[in-house]
């Protein structure tokens, strides 16, 4: 399994969860029905206006707001590269993945000095091996400073690994959330939101342990799949009608 496939997993089950991001819901057409821009520096009127005042003035404050540098945020960049390379649905710019970090990061102030560290440690790294930024290497020279930080054993706590290992879990943390809860990411994954199934009833061998059985009124309302997309509607009594 490759690292987008392992990536992908992630997301797909709880993990990713915990960075207080949530994957829109989506249309079949493959459109975002809710957040579907990972940049919360460019929320839609739309959008806004699911926030509270205190939460819509915590929103306009950070957007004001500039905490990483232009080559912080391009080393941000370059590493996200190498955590999600670019496929056929896009790269982690297409999918606003480095100003997403920058909004999560100036919203979450207890990541700001690792993530900050973090990214001197990497330039540093860079310079003493290749006499390069780290944005300016090439890609096996990025993955070789990189692979022994994503290859720690998972079993250790992470109070116990050490602290460029914690700064490259928490930015392949943001970088999967963030990719993977844009129209780019959510098209990777193959989403396609809530659908209607056709539902066929309770069997006939579990009524019948049970001793009832659907009265062929309702049945005919109900479970006639060729009328599932009418409305149903009710009398003042409370009875079906249709």
């Amino acid at each position: 399994m490759n690292r987008r496939d392992s990536l992908k997993t992630l997301i797909i089950g709880t993990a990713g969860a915990g960075l207080a991001t949530t994957l829109p819901g989506c249309r079949t057409d493959g459109t975002d029905s809710n957040a579907g821009n990972a940049d919360p520096n460019k929320l839609s009127d739309a959008e806004l206006s699911y926030l509270t005042p205190k939460e819509l003035d915590k929103v306009q404050r950070l957007r004001d707001q500039t905490f990483f540098t232009e080559h912080e945020l391009a080393t941000i960049t370059a590493l996200a590269h190498v955590i999600l390379p670019a496929n056929e649905y896009g790269s982690v710019e297409d999918a606003k993945v480095p100003e997403f970090i920058e909004f999560r990061v100036k919203e979450e102030e207890a990541w700001q000095l690792p993530m900050r560290g973090g990214l001197a440690w990497l330039n540093r790294e860079a310079n003493t091996r290749f006499e390069k930024d780290f944005r300016d290497l090439t890609a096996s020279q990025q993955i070789e400073i990189v692979d022994p930080l994503a290859g720690y054993d998972h079993k250790i706590a992470e109070r116990d690994r050490t602290q460029p290992q914690q700064f490259f879990g928490l930015m392949r943390n943001l970088t999967a959330v963030g990719y993977y809860t844009s129209p780019v990411g959510i098209k990777d994954i193959g989403y396609q939101g809530n659908q209607p199934n056709v539902w066929d009833g309770v069997p006939d061998e579990v009524l019948a342990k049970h001793g009832v059985a659907y009265e062929p009124e309702w049945l005919a309302k109900c479970i006639d799949q060729d009328t599932r997309e009418t409305v149903a509607a009710w009398d003042e009594k409370g009875n079906l009608i249709a």
